[in-house]
């Protein structure tokens, strides 16, 4: 195996290794796609400022995110079906987050359930909250959160019904995957990842299947699911969210100044700058031309937090020098899951906090708490100050 270097090198191994319709899953967006790819893409358009004649030495990456220490301002963002990019995906990306010292969010949608993964770690973990019609499953969903020992609660916003993902649709999405033709003829090709499969019984969503009175099989998990996302859900309900948790919280989906100050009316620790990977409104900006705008609005009020496109410890600290006080990855630790298992997750985070340290290094900082805007070199119209915004 050629040296892995970059999250790249991860991704094109993960290509290889894992099944269409998943690879897919992970590796598209909404109908034309053009905000997953702006959201990547525009990283590019911010260039450093490099410094010379500066000490390097005794660098630092330590922050905080809520108030967790972390060995680098990342978390690993909630992704669903991550148990099928590989088998008892979740518990393999909890450790080795918990082993590297950033932290891990488990998705509502995950193959692998809060149970499994408490069991699995020693250190507490976040959860992902997609709210439900079925008020009692949400309340439960909540309260085992709660007894697994989660440190906070991601309520994401952003989700109350799918964007059209046409992939997704084409494919025939499902978790175990629908044996069709065209599904058996990929699944020859990927031996590897199917003996893993075979190895586990975790191959269906471990948060609702078994938990949801006549939700016993896949079948009737289709059923379920199509009805349960929250048409209704609006800031009432999210405040009672919060008051139900009564702990950390993060708001995932803004998008918006306005919204993100409804999040500090609300009393939320911090939020994430996010169009849910580009899976939701396409067209949408993406996160990071979004993030400048909303760091001035609310930044001294709340931690706020970016997610989308971050494929580099540079895009990490681009986001860092914008003013978030953290990222979330998704895709990125993806790719090393799917290419490696969780010795690919910790590649992933080991190659970006090599690129961090060394970029802040070259741009004249040794602690990434001082990291600003003045190690960029931001064209004058890439903020998201559109008219209305």
């Amino acid at each position: 195996m050629s040296v892995i270097t970059t999250v790249e090198d991860l991704k094109r191994i993960y290509k290889r290794r894992v099944p269409q319709m998943f690879y897919d899953y992970c590796e598209s967006g909404s109908w034309t796609e053009q905000t997953f790819r702006e959201n990547e893409t525009d990283f590019a358009k911010i260039r450093f400022r490099q410094r010379v004649a500066v000490d390097m030495s005794n660098r630092t990456t330590a922050t905080q995110m809520i108030g967790q220490d972390v060995a680098m301002p990342v978390a690993l963002a909630p992704v669903g079906l991550t148990g099928m990019q590989s088998a008892d995906g979740e518990i393999k990306a909890a450790r080795a987050a918990e082993a590297f010292g950033v932290p891990f969010t488990l998705s509502t949608m995950s193959i692998c359930s809060i149970e499994d993964v408490a069991a699995a770690t020693t250190q507490p973990f976040w959860f992902q909250l997609y709210t439900m019609v079925d008020e009692d499953y949400t309340d439960r969903l909540i309260g085992r959160a709660k007894d697994a020992g989660c440190s906070a609660l991601v309520i994401t916003l952003d989700l109350q019904l799918l964007g059209q993902r046409h992939k997704d649709l084409k494919n025939g999405l499902s978790a175990p995957p629908k044996l069709t033709p065209k599904t058996i003829a990929n699944l020859a090709t990927k031996w590897s990842w199917g003996l893993e499969m075979l190895q586990t019984k975790r191959r269906s969503f471990g948060n609702i299947v078994g938990h949801i009175d006549g939700v016993t099989d896949n079948s009737s998990l289709s059923s379920w699911t199509a009805e349960q996302f929250d048409l209704t859900l609006d800031w009432k309900k999210t405040e009672k969210l919060m008051k139900k948790w009564d702990g950390k919280v993060i708001i995932k989906g803004i998008l918006d100044v306005e919204d993100a100050k409804r999040c500090v009316e609300l009393g939320a620790d911090a939020i994430v700058v996010s169009n849910h990977g580009g899976r939701q409104l396409d067209g949408a900006l993406s996160s990071i031309r979004l993030l400048p705008a909303i760091v001035d609005a609310v930044g001294d009020q709340i931690e706020v937090w970016m997610d989308g496109g971050i494929r580099s410890g540079q895009d990490v600290l681009k986001a860092k020098a914008l003013g978030a006080k953290g990222v979330m990855i998704g895709r990125a630790f993806v790719y090393g899951l799917g290419a490696m298992g969780q010795k690919g997750v910790t590649t992933a985070l080991e190659v970006m906090h090599t690129e961090l340290d060394k970029t802040m290094a070259l741009c004249g900082r040794r602690d990434i708490n001082t990291v600003d805007r003045d190690i960029l070199l931001v064209p004058d119209d890439f903020e998201g100050r559109w008219k209305g915004n």
